[in-house]
């Protein structure tokens, strides 16, 4: 059972890197504006998923509780390829907040990899924000709760 579970995590680990990627290619595509609205529209995704019993499975529909993991990363790269700018931005938003509680505590290296890599955007985005909108102060405040 063990060896199963490595390679389901090991599966996912890689899943998520790739999609990494793709949000990466995206956040780097952004306009200043743009990027903070997404620190704007990730700061209410990261109290709405916070407040949820699951914050892993935010997005994921109730009948899908049990699964390995939700479906909110999935829903974040399908909305990527809108192309409509909030539409891309809210995916943008929705998987950083996913796979950042769905690796947070994870024993597994490859999960890990990709929190620390989904720590430095959200970081990034945090810097970003400018102090005027609240998202830096947020950003702060939430990151050292969830540390």
């Amino acid at each position: 059972m063990q060896i199963l579970t490595r390679l389901i995590a090991l599966t996912r680990g890689m899943q998520l890197k790739r999609q990494f990627k793709d949000i990466e290619k995206a956040l780097e595509q952004l306009a200043p504006n743009a990027r903070r609205q997404l620190a704007a529209i990730a700061m209410r995704e990261f109290s709405a998923a916070a407040k949820t019993e699951f914050p892993h499975l935010y997005a994921t529909p109730p009948d899908e509780k049990y699964a390995p993991w939700g479906t909110g990363t999935a829903i974040g790269i399908e909305r990527l390829k809108s192309d409509s700018l909030q539409v891309r931005l809210r995916g943008l938003a929705l998987w950083l907040i996913v796979s950042f509680h769905e690796t947070k505590d994870s024993p597994y290296a490859d999960q890990r990899e990709v929190h620390r890599q989904v720590m430095r955007m959200l970081r990034t985005l945090k810097e970003n924000a400018g102090s005027g909108d609240g998202a830096s102060e947020y950003f702060t405040t939430s990151s050292s709760r969830a540390a």
